[in-house]
């Protein structure tokens, strides 16, 4: 783990990561990012850790990390947005990470809905918004962004669809670097983001996704929706075309047929 003064030094952003909370080990960022926010702290703020206990991805599954090798890391942020557009905030991340990754490695990243980043199509990065909101106001995010760097080794099961970077260029990976290139993406991306301006935003994700025009199949709590992505709806939602017509959905684990 780098020391949070050398991270400062080096950071160049106006308002993401100028407050950073290190730790070696954590429970989960997102947690430790909420119980501040709620607290009252400044947007901006990141906490980044080496090693997360109970660290979760969406749906409530485990993310698994080995230690010291990875980059976990959550965001608070305040946008100033309406309610329908709180869940955007999730492309203004994923655009800002794949710049980071691609500036870093020279590999090509692609944007997968809801919320992945893969390389040669398997996931390297995984993020997860969570919003708090008193009645139609958003009071606050929090973004919990997971990226395997230099893990090289992952259990059985997930090997045929997730890797890392430095599996995919050959080379241990500078995390230092990486962090604080991404700080400045997701610094520069906040700025319109931040105000719900997504237009950019929404165009570089598109163009990074391939599902559109493909089968997709996205399934959660056992119900199965089946249909052509299409695109995707003003609040963020996939469409789909299904035999029935359109239909247009928020969550659940997507598979797409090549």
């Amino acid at each position: 783990m780098y020391s949070k003064e050398e991270l400062l030094e080096e950071l160049r952003t106006d308002l993401v990561g100028q407050k950073l909370f290190l730790f070696d080990s954590l429970d989960s960022t997102n947690a430790c990012a909420k119980t501040l926010a709620e607290a009252g702290m400044d947007e901006g703020a990141v906490i980044l850790t080496d090693f997360q206990t109970e660290g979760r991805g969406r749906l409530g599954r485990v993310w698994q990390s080995e230690p010291g090798k990875n980059l976990l890391f959550s965001c608070i942020f305040r946008p100033a947005v309406a309610k329908e557009q709180a869940g955007l905030l999730t492309f203004a991340v994923a655009i800002s990470i794949a710049r980071a990754l691609e500036h870093t490695t020279k590999l090509s990243v692609e944007c997968k809905w809801p919320n992945d980043l893969l390389i040669g199509g398997k996931k390297c990065c995984g993020i997860l918004l969570e919003n708090s909101f008193n009645k139609e106001t958003l009071t606050y995010s929090v973004v919990g962004i997971g990226v395997n760097v230099n893990q090289t080794g992952f259990e059985e099961s997930l090997r045929a669809s997730v890797t890392s970077l430095a599996q995919e260029t050959g080379n241990e990976i500078d995390r230092k670097k990486l962090f604080l290139a991404m700080m400045n993406e997701l610094d520069a991306h906040y700025k319109a983001a931040g105000k719900g301006d997504f237009r950019t935003v929404l165009q570089e994700w598109n163009r990074r996704c391939t599902m559109f025009g493909k089968e997709t199949h996205v399934s959660r709590e056992g119900v199965a929706i089946s249909g052509k992505a299409i695109g995707l709806s003003a609040d963020g939602g996939l469409i789909l075309e299904t035999a029935q017509g359109k239909e247009t959905v928020y969550a659940g684990d997507v598979t797409v047929i090549q």
